[in-house]
């Protein structure tokens, strides 16, 4: 699914965008999305001013005069700004329109996306238990440390708990692990205070390194002006399953940990 670093991606790409436009009105052509879409939802928005588009972990905030929009893209969800506007096709489920002509098309053929309303967003029940993010100031080494000392979880789990840090999904974790050294099913509590300080450093700059190439392409996921990412170049073990390690040449290997699949080195990682 669409991870932090695409979700930022699509942020940056439609602000200058959105930011400023006044809402016509809001189609919805099929509700029926992971949770159903509100129906009072179109006569909040109608008419509305777009102040702001933010993120929280993996999920869009776009900041209205009337209330936020919560969107999360899913599993294979996706985002288009349309200058010029067309039929919507089968997948098409929300369109925003603006009064300026164009509009914002959100697409998912799986349906696991999800569009909410809210006036207080940080309360949403999506959102209010969610850790802090992994690139804000919170996310430290010292953090992680006090966080996981009674907590005998893998620290791949551990990194993958939105409730810990919002937003570090299964790539990024397994990218962040090998550059830190940690093997992914040790305990986080056996971890060093050292060490976990690398590892937030590290998971750090593989997210940054992915929002400044544009995220991850997987087989659904392209940005908000169609074009795919191109972080899977930069890719260390991530779905390289029986490739030589790129720093000691051992077999890379996977293992399933909460049916996701966990790609590291039994050599470099420990």
């Amino acid at each position: 699914m669409p991870e932090l670093p695409e979700v930022e991606t699509t942020r940056r790409g439609l602000a200058p965008l959105i930011v400023g436009k006044n809402i016509e009105k809001i189609l919805i052509h099929e509700p029926r999305l992971r949770w159903p879409v509100d129906p009072t939802l179109a006569d909040r928005m109608q008419h509305q001013l777009i102040v702001n588009i933010t993120r929280r972990g993996k999920y869009l905030l776009i900041l209205t005069t009337a209330g936020t929009l919560v969107l999360h893209l899913g599993m294979s969800g996706s985002l288009r700004y349309l200058a010029n506007p067309s039929t919507p096709l089968k997948h098409d489920h929300v369109d925003i329109l603006f009064k300026s002509g164009e509009l914002l098309r959100f697409n998912d053929p799986r349906r696991f996306g999800s569009l909410h309303y809210s006036n207080q967003p940080e309360e949403h029940w999506l959102l209010r238990n969610m850790g802090p993010e992994p690139l804000g100031p919170n996310f430290t080494g010292k953090y992680l440390w006090n966080i996981s000392r009674n907590r005998r979880v893998g620290i791949k789990q551990l990194l993958m708990n939105s409730r810990i840090v919002a937003g570090i999904g299964n790539i990024y974790a397994n990218e962040s692990l090998f550059k830190a050294g940690i093997h992914p099913i040790r305990s986080a509590k056996t971890i060093s205070l050292t060490r976990l300080t690398r590892l937030v450093e590290e998971a750090q700059q593989v997210l940054n390194a992915a929002i400044q190439k544009g995220g991850t392409t997987l087989q659904d996921f392209v940005g908000s002006d169609g074009r795919p990412g191109y972080f899977q170049l930069s890719l260390s073990v991530y779905g390289k399953e029986g490739q030589p390690c790129p720093r000691c040449a051992e077999y890379i290997k996977v293992h399933s940990i909460n049916q996701r699949s966990t790609y590291y080195c039994s050599n470099c990682q420990r």
